[in-house]
């Protein structure tokens, strides 16, 4: 393996602990998904400000990017 497989394995095995920290816990905010959802304001119950609409946005455009990167081998 190379040193980027390494890094990329041990960023992986770090997500699984800190999730599953995160899920065995059942603490408000803990996991990826709450914080994303907070981030970009799509939790229930946020208030919309200004900001909203384009963080919205930055997340669907970035999701959108990255399902066409995975699905085209990252020829787009």
């Amino acid at each position: 393996m190379t040193p980027f497989e390494y890094a990329w394995a041990a960023w992986a095995g770090a997500f699984v602990v800190i999730e599953g920290i995160a899920l065995y816990r059942r603490q408000p905010g803990d996991t990826l998904s709450e914080q994303v959802w907070k981030i970009f304001h799509t939790a229930k119950g946020t208030v919309p400000d200004k900001t909203t609409r384009a963080r919205r946005f930055a997340l669907l455009a970035f999701v959108s990017w990255l399902a066409v990167h995975f699905m085209t081998g990252g020829t787009v």
